[in-house]
């Protein structure tokens, strides 16, 4: 995360930080982008108070030294990192991966110590990739997905590994969380939810997802949060679900470009859309500038397939979109640190799996922590 690390008060920034990461983790499919940027206002709004009370409240008094009375803090607007955070949405979205995390201990449940995933980068194309998403957008199509009912679940089984950035007293290293098995559940609404996932909580069982949250508010669905009832009413027309895309999600990621195809890639991830709408999503991805195809990608659970990918410039990683090269059935994804960039994030050496994740598991239950096998 290329975040602004100079701080006025280092306890309260640290406490943030630490808060901030924890927060990203533990969210339902679709709103780790509200609560990041819920977050980091808070922070941001932390510092410029500290700051202002500074300049303020010297010799001066407190109107400052031109006389002027403090501003209100504006709202500090975070983008998606370059280090794309999984989508655990509400990872969902998807997203997490090569955070750079402040403090001076352990900001979550166990310090990670998988080791770091590397791959041989795969030589990309553009040559082809309208073709193939176009294929993959009329397989999409043909498929068929049961209706989630009020009262039921979405549940999505996934394996996922991450790689990313721990500073701890100034030092700077590498860490990761080893490969291992998350489990989402998300009603219709999207206001009920459970998670198991080792590398975020506490206990085997689990933590629930369910809102309001802890400040009694039940956030509004987004692009950046969807619902399974908000995805089922998007427009399915290319053109126009690319135009609210590029629209909604102005100003964040690196890149217009970039973002709207990140945002197409965690839609694609721990959420449920209509077949109708992948294949416009599909459609839409290959209308994007610099989208290219990598002949052979590996996801999580260690599955070949053919990748639909776009380089961020900024960050040097690769997001690649995992298809069955028979079937074009969405596999899961990951994101690889193609080229050397400069500062902390240096350390993810080119060939690093910053992300990984495998979809296992897609289907609709009838109840919390509920699995297909023992559906009713």
């Amino acid at each position: 995360m290329n975040a602004n690390t100079s701080r006025q008060n280092a306890a309260a920034w640290e406490e943030g930080a630490q808060l901030f990461d924890r927060t990203t983790r533990d969210l339902p499919p679709g709103r780790h982008q509200f609560h990041k940027e819920r977050m980091m206002a808070q922070i941001h709004e932390t510092r410029q108070t500290e700051h202002t009370a500074t300049a303020t409240n010297g010799a001066n008094g407190p109107t400052g030294t031109n006389g002027a009375t403090p501003a209100k803090a504006r709202r500090f607007r975070l983008s998606r990192p370059a280090i794309a955070l999984p989508a655990l949405a509400a990872t969902v979205a998807a997203a997490v991966i090569a955070v750079v995390v402040t403090s001076g201990g352990e900001s979550r449940p166990g310090l990670a110590t998988g080791p770091a995933l590397t791959t041989t980068i795969g030589v990309a194309s553009a040559e082809g990739a309208p073709r193939l998403l176009d294929e993959i957008a009329l397989a999409a199509a043909d498929g068929k997905h049961p209706v989630a009912k009020p009262g039921q679940y979405i549940y999505i089984e996934s394996k996922t590994a991450d790689t990313f950035v721990r500073t701890v007293d100034g030092e700077s290293s590498l860490a990761s969380y080893a490969l291992h098995t998350r489990q989402v559940w998300e009603s219709p609404d999207g206001t009920k939810g459970w998670l198991i996932d080792p590398a975020v909580n506490d206990s085997s069982e689990g933590e629930t997802l369910s809102l309001p949250d802890e400040q009694g508010n039940t956030p509004r669905a987004t692009l950046n949060a969807p619902s399974y009832d908000y995805l089922a009413k998007l427009t399915t027309d290319p053109d126009t679900l690319l135009a609210k895309i590029y629209k909604e999600t102005e100003g964040q990621g690196n890149t217009p470009d970039q973002q709207a195809f990140a945002t197409i890639g965690d839609l694609l991830g721990e959420s449920y859309p209509p077949a109708e709408l992948v294949s416009a999503l599909f459609k839409a991805a290959a209308k994007i500038p610099g989208v290219v195809v990598v002949d052979d990608a590996v996801d999580a659970a260690g599955r070949h397939g053919v990748a639909v990918a776009r380089l961020d410039e900024t960050s040097g990683q690769r997001e690649e979109w995992i298809f069955d090269k028979k079937t074009h059935v969405y596999l899961g994804e990951r994101i690889v640190q193609v080229n050397r960039v400069s500062g902390d994030d240096g350390l993810i050496k080119p060939g690093t799996i910053v992300f990984t994740s495998a979809i296992m598991k897609r289907a609709i239950v009838d109840g919390i922590k509920q699995t297909p096998s023992h559906s009713g």
